[in-house]
Order: C-alpha cells, then sequence, then structure tokens
C-alpha cells in the first residue's frame, strides 16, 4: 500500500478522467465503488483523505452531445463542466455515503491559491473538513476558468492542494504506472522507480499529452507537479489506478521524493504558477541566493514581463530558474537598478530605496 495511514496522516489523491469515465463518457461506478470502499479503510486507519477527481468534463460532455470530448472550445468545456459537475458530485456522494462517509465538494479558480488571502481561506476550509472526518472532493471550477487563469491539469492543482491542506504525501492515480527513460513506446523504455529530486534531467525526459486523449494532463504536467509537492515537503507518487481497489494495492508508481520541507510561506512562493515577470541574474548572483542571501541589484542582468511592488517574480540565473520571490520594486525601477551598487539606489530613484530586489525573508528557492 502507497502512503500508509501509519506513516502518512494526511493524504491527497488526485483521480484522471480516463480512470472515472469511460471512453464513450460512462462513470465506471464499480471502480469508483471500490476507491470509496479504500477511502474509508484509511479513514477508519486514521488518515484523512482529500480527493482532487477529474472528470466533470467528460461527463458533461457526454450529456451535451458535445464533440471532442468537450474540448472542442473553451466554451464547450466551460458548457460540459457546469453540467459534468454536478453529476460527478452526485456520484462521488452516493459511493462514498454508501461507505458512511459525507463528501464535500471545493471547486477551485488559479486564484484561490496564487492569492495569498484566499489561499488561507482554502486552507482554514480544508483543515476543518478533514478534522471533521469529511472527505473533501475538489476539481478545478472549469465553468468559470478561461487559459489565462487556470492550472491547466489537476496533476498542479492536487500538489498545491498538498501544500494549502499540510499533506504528507500526494497519490497521482493515472493511466499511467509512472515515468519511463524515453517515450515507454519505444523499445528499450525503462520504467524509474525513484526520483530523489526533480531537475532538468528529469523535466527533460517528461511527455506532455495524455495517453487516453481525455484528460489535459500527461507526464511533464506530473513532474511539474512533483516539484511543487516535494517543494512544500509531501512526497508524490505516479501510480497505475486500473487495478480494482487501487488504493489497497502495490501497483507499479514512481515516487519523487520530498525535500525536507519548507516553512509555509516560502512553499506557497516556490509552488506559484502565476509568475508576473523575471529577474535574470549572473552566477555570482545565484550563488549568493543558494548560500542564503537576498538578491541584491548589483547582481541583476535583466528584467521581464511588467509587475509591480509585491507580485511574484521568478528568478533566473545563466542555467536556469534558481528561487521565486516577491520583488520589492516594480519592473521598470528594477530595471534602472540593475548592475548598481545600493550606494546609488536614492540616486536613481529619487527616494530612499529598499535594501534589495527580493529579500529573502520572501524568497524561495526551487
Amino acid at each position: 500500500m502507497l502512503f500508509p495511514p501509519a506513516s502518512c496522516p494526511r493524504l491527497i489523491i488526485k483521480i484522471g478522467s480516463a480512470l472515472l469515465v469511460e471512453p464513450e463518457g460512462a462513470v465506471r461506478r464499480a471502480w469508483l465503488e471500490g476507491v470509496a470502499a479504500n477511502v474509508a479503510a484509511r479513514l477508519r486507519e486514521g488518515q484523512q483523505v482529500a480527493v482532487v477527481s477529474s472528470g466533470a468534463i467528460a461527463l458533461g460532455a457526454r450529456r451535451l452531445g458535445l464533440a471532442k470530448g468537450g474540448r472542442a472550445t473553451l466554451e464547450d468545456a466551460q458548457a460540459a463542466a457546469a453540467v459534468g459537475q454536478i453529476a460527478l458530485g452526485q456520484v462521488w456522494a452516493e459511493v462514498l455515503g454508501a461507505q458512511g462517509l459525507t463528501a464535500a465538494q471545493m471547486l477551485l479558480t488559479l486564484d484561490d491559491l496564487e492569492d495569498r488571502r484566499r489561499y488561507l481561506n482554502v486552507t482554514a476550509t480544508l483543515d476543518r473538513l478533514l478534522s471533521l472526518g469529511v472527505v473533501p472532493v475538489l476539481n478545478e471550477n472549469d465553468s468559470v476558468a478561461t487559459e489565462e487563469i487556470r492550472f491547466g491539469d489537476n496533476d498542479r492543482l492536487a500538489a498545491r492542494v498538498a501544500q494549502a491542506a499540510g499533506a504528507s504525501a500526494v497519490l497521482l492515480l493515472s493511466d499511467v504506472d509512472g515515468l519511463y527513460d524515453r517515450d515507454p513506446a519505444l523499445a528499450g523504455a525503462t520504467h524509474i522507480a525513484r526520483v530523489e529530486r526533480v531537475d532538468a534531467g528529469v523535466e527533460a525526459i517528461a511527455t506532455g499529452g495524455s495517453a487516453s486523449g481525455m484528460g489535459s494532463g500527461g507526464m511533464a504536467s506530473k513532474v511539474a507537479a512533483a516539484r511543487i509537492a516535494n517543494a512544500a515537503g509531501a512526497h508524490l507518487a505516479v501510480a497505475s489506478g486500473r487495478a480494482a481497489n487501487p488504493l489497497s494495492t502495490d501497483a507499479r508508481h514512481t515516487l519523487f521524493v520530498a525535500e525536507r520541507s519548507a516553512p509555509a510561506r516560502k512553499a506557497w512562493l516556490a509552488g506559484g504558477l502565476t509568475a508576473k515577470g523575471t529577474i535574470h541574474i549572473d552566477a555570482g548572483a545565484a550563488r549568493a541566493l543558494v548560500g542564503g542571501g537576498s538578491l541584491l541589484a548589483a547582481g541583476g542582468t535583466r528584467v521581464e514581463g511588467r509587475f509591480a511592488r509585491g507580485d511574484l517574480v521568478v528568478i533566473a540565473g545563466p542555467t536556469g530558474p534558481v528561487a521565486r520571490g516577491l520583488s520589492e520594486y516594480d519592473g521598470a525601477e528594477a530595471a534602472r537598478l540593475l548592475g548598481r551598487r545600493s550606494d546609488e539606489h536614492a540616486a536613481l530613484l529619487g527616494y530612499a530605496p529598499r535594501a534589495a530586489l527580493v529579500h529573502r525573508s520572501h524568497m524561495a528557492l526551487l
């Protein structure tokens, strides 16, 4: 059994569309009843469980007779989600209710977890529901999400929910059984059972696209989710959910091992998906950040994007992203200060400046 209750007090389980919905659009109810029974067994053993469930668009598309599984246009997806979410919530309430459990529905948009105040509200609600023995069933609110303000897949949503809930682990049940060193359809592809750190090499071998064509995720999104979850101190596993009772079996999987848990605020910063800009820095500044320093203007080389003071920005070194943090200056001011010493800032801006472009207290290393 992956992530047993004895070692994992709070678990987030994500279920992909291809597992929950048949190709023709019907719910795989018998399989889902097995999942509900597994969840009930875990709760009896003291584990708190929340479920991130895909499937609303697939279910709604069937009821509305929409082409391409409801994903032909954004408007079709929104309409399918609005219809399908009712059906999805109902089936979860029924199968969990048959196990004596109470289900709760939470629909989230990207802004609910990117805005710090709303993120804390989500955290409080999840914590209360879980402490009451309720099983929250979460999904992206696709009926109002747009291309600009959406997670894009429930893998990353599950990782962000794990941060908000303070979960120990995330289990992504999928139609694939983990990460391979190349496309698993190619001869000689080798399954990777354990990943100690998500780095550029791991991201390079992850491929986009859904095996079923029904969902919106792929291995690339699962690796991105692993980076978010691991930064918050949560392990993440990608496992095959094809078997009956998938939560009580040792299905083949890839385990992404968590780093040392970060403080809650820094975990939120590291997992942010909507950075407003990028500050590029030289190698010396990158080393200073890794050593625990703030980002000083002298180490900056270039600014991208339009951002205001307090916005989330990516800090990128010569070899790629190094950190995320909240900017102490707007983009135009930051650009004027690049490469300048701190004692020059007041003359350049006309007012007493702040000490850093991004202070270490408002920064999380990647």
